[in-house]
């Protein structure tokens, strides 16, 4: 149990980025995460509003009491008791640590905002948390508490996600579309003052640190203005290219109805 929680260190080396263990673990941990939340999802499509939400709240829930074990035990595990700015829902992943909740418990404009923002970025968080996690699949064994907990959170967001999709509780009205920028652009900003306060790299605004953001910080060389501006604008970009693919899909199935 030490060796796997971490105390005192690792004993066991890094299997690696893409190593067939990561690869193996985070894929098993995808496949449950698609399974959970098409069953949930179709389950309770035409089910009331009230019973779709249910399944929303338990994930909130979840996802943010196992966030708080994470940080508790880092904290402790460091000695530290200020190791807690190194872990704030500054990442776009951790996102939905607040995202997922508003989703969950607030109503109107500000929830369909929600909804729709935790539709869009779940499943890349989920993505890019597993497959994309070079920084942390180089740094610890595969089976650890840091990859496991981090590969857990990141499936829920994912299944956050898929489930929204599937229940139909998504809108994706044009008009709450400023609202999602908004909530994205306030995590940038907030992300970007902690980065320069505390030396670090939320969101990955500062560095690519092993992930696949390493393609455009190399590309602009690493320029102080040009990365950050160019991880924000990409985020744009996955934003328009979610709702021209939704478009998309939704008007063919409307067709074929009709």
């Amino acid at each position: 149990m030490r060796e796997f929680f971490g105390f005192g260190g690792y004993q066991r080396e890094p299997e690696g980025f893409l190593s067939w263990q990561h690869l193996t673990f985070v894929t098993s941990l995808i496949l449950v995460m698609i399974l959970l939340a098409v069953f949930l999802g179709r389950r309770n499509q035409n089910a009331a509003a009230k019973a779709k939400n249910a399944v929303l709240i338990w994930t909130a829930l979840l996802i943010d009491g196992l966030e708080l074990f994470k940080i508790v035990l880092l904290c402790f595990r460091s000695g530290d008791p200020m190791d807690w700015l190194y872990n704030l829902p500054l990442f776009l992943c951790s996102i939905q640590l607040i995202a997922i909740p508003m989703a969950a418990f607030c109503t109107g404009r500000v929830k369909e905002a929600s909804l729709d923002f935790v539709c869009i970025f779940g499943i890349l968080g989920a993505l890019l948390g597993t497959y994309g996690a070079g920084q942390n699949y180089n740094a610890y064994p595969v089976l650890s508490f840091d990859n496991v907990i981090s590969g857990v959170t990141h499936c829920i967001s994912g299944f956050a996600s898929l489930y929204i999709m599937f229940s139909g509780m998504c809108s994706m009205k044009k008009n709450n579309i400023v609202i999602t920028l908004a909530i994205l652009c306030g995590f940038c900003i907030a992300a970007y003052i902690a980065n320069v306060l505390i030396d670090y790299n939320y969101m990955f605004l500062m560095a690519g640190d092993g992930t696949p953001y390493d393609i455009l910080y190399n590309l602009v060389g690493g320029h102080k203005i040009l990365y950050p501006a160019g991880v924000v604008l990409l985020f744009f970009l996955y934003i328009a290219g979610f709702y021209w693919v939704y478009f998309k899909v939704t008007k063919k199935k409307a067709a074929a109805v009709n």
